[in-house]
């Protein structure tokens, strides 16, 4: 995977927190523990994003479409 550098201003709080992550082995490096955290709140956004959308189904339409594909006959909503 191809990597670019970039510059992240942080305050002395979170600053103290990723140093300590690193003196406690948790990390290699600074960098490391901002990739990982920058990675598990990208993955909790796709979470986030896909239960948004399975909240917008209708469970009973999506269960009478399943039950028609199951059963080959053609539903009709009403």
């Amino acid at each position: 995977m191809t990597t670019a550098k970039i510059s992240v201003t942080l305050d002395t709080g979170s600053l103290r927190e990723v140093d300590r992550l690193v003196r406690e082995g948790r990390y290699p490096n600074r960098s490391r523990a901002v990739q990982a955290a920058l990675a598990e709140m990208l993955a909790r956004r796709k979470t986030s994003r896909l239960a948004e959308e399975l909240a917008k189904l209708d469970m009973r339409e999506e269960r009478a479409l399943a039950e028609e594909a199951l059963a080959g006959e053609p539903h009709i909503s009403v």
